[in-house]
Formats: C-alpha cells, structure tokens, sequence
C-alpha cells in the first residue's frame, strides 16, 4: 500500500493511486475533473432536493436547507461534492483512502472558511467505528472499488435508521461505451484514457440489487444527460449513461 492508504476490501489500490495522482488538478474547472465540476449542481441539487423532502427539519434556514443533518461523502477526492453540501447547512464528514486529495480537501475547505471533517480512510474502518450518518453519499465511487456488493453493504451500515443512502455512477450499455468512453477519454479529452474501465460500469438493476441486499429500499433513480448546446448536465428519464438512486433505511 502507498503512504496514506488504508487497507480494505474495497480499496483498490491502483485506483487510489490514479487518483490521488491527480490531487493537485482536483479543483481546476479545466482539468481532468471537469466533468464532475460541470455535473456538481445536479448532483447536489439531486441530494439537496430529497433530503429536504425527506429528512430536513421544517425549521431550518431557507439558504440552509440541510441545516442539522450529517452526511458522509465516501470517496469525497478534494471535496467537490462535500463543500457545497456544507454551504447548505450540512455537517459534513469526507472520507478518501488517498491522503493527497484529503490535503488538498483541508486546504480548499480552510481557504472557503468551511467546516469539513475530512478524514483519509475508509468506508470499511469507519463502520469499524460504529457511527452512522443521516445521509451516506457514494458518488462516482461503485465503478472504482473491488468489491461492490460488499462495499455498499458497509456504506449501508454507515446509514442510521431511518436515513438515506445515494449512488451514482455509471451504466454498462453500448451508449456508455461509446460516449463515457470512447467519447470523453479519446475524443473529447474531458478526463485521462484509462480513468474508467467500462467492464466495471453497474446497470441500475445491478446496483439495485446490490442495495436491496444491504437492506435497504430504493425509492427514485434519475438519469443524468450532457447537453452539448449549454455545455451542460441535467437529470433526465435517459439511464443509459449516467444516473443516480436514492434508497432509504428502515427506521
């Protein structure tokens, strides 16, 4: 293992690697994360949205609609997703096996003047610890790990009673291939050749039945679409490529 990683069944350390290569570049809007910059306000709007439907306090803020709630952002690189979460009111806990994208996360988090207790460790060892969250996020994250069905068993058991689990990633189609693929990493550059091994992408039922296993219950899944007209991403009825669920556990 490198220097920062924590062992786990989940972690593949390649994949930790290839990532934590990229730490410095994490909040560049032209790098090679661009594409999570340019999909973060579906993403977070997504989140946001069903929490406040499902879980919020009736008495928070209306510019911190997630004011009270503790949310783990398992995978959370240097904070893309974690930092705006928090600006809506959210006690925000990152976890990442790279300890570089955690440096980099503390630094940006300090100079924004956020509050974000990001940690460089696992989804396996903070479940060792026994404490749940109100929302437990694995965004972009399932396509990267060794064992999927094992790890969304343990971000499962990071949910309290009652709360939210959500996932998004990518769809094994012909269509993924073609655009996430093909498309983003050797035609349009958007990330690194290599960075996506579409063999590992998950089809909603797959991920489904990998949530249902964990005990949890599925209640909505939406697809993402990229419109090249507005250089932008919006949810849709289209899964083929990218989408995101929501499942909840029992109280």
């Amino acid at each position: 293992m490198r220097r920062g990683e924590t062992a786990a069944a989940s972690v593949d350390p390649a994949e930790v690697a290839r990532f934590a290569a990229m730490s410095a570049e994490w909040w560049d809007p032209w790098g090679p994360m661009r594409p999570l910059h340019r999909m973060n306000p579906v993403r977070v709007a997504y989140i946001a949205d069903t929490l406040k439907e499902a879980l919020a306090q009736a008495a928070a803020p209306a510019d911190r609609p997630l004011a009270g709630l503790r949310i783990l952002d398992i995978g959370c690189g240097a904070g893309v997703l974690s930092e705006p979460l928090a600006r809506l009111g959210a006690t925000m806990t990152g976890v990442d096996p790279a300890a570089e994208n955690i440096e980099v996360a503390r630094r940006h988090a300090q100079e924004a003047g956020l509050s974000i207790d990001y940690r460089a460790t696992t989804a396996e060892a903070m479940a060792g610890d026994g404490v749940t969250f109100d929302a437990v996020l694995a965004m972009e994250v399932v396509e990267h790990v060794v064992d999927r069905a094992g790890f969304v068993a343990t971000a499962a058991r990071l949910v309290r009673p009652g709360g939210l689990f959500f996932a998004a990633t990518l769809n094994r189609t012909l269509k993924s291939w073609a655009l996430a693929i093909v498309g983003a990493e050797y035609v349009l550059r958007w990330v690194r050749p290599g960075t996506h091994d579409w063999r590992l992408f998950v089809t909603p039922q797959e991920l489904q039945a990998d949530i249902r296993a964990a005990g949890l219950a599925v209640f909505d899944r939406t697809g993402v679409v990229y419109n090249p007209v507005f250089d932008e991403w919006r949810a849709a009825d289209d899964c083929a490529v990218n989408y995101m669920m929501a499942a909840e556990k029992a109280a």
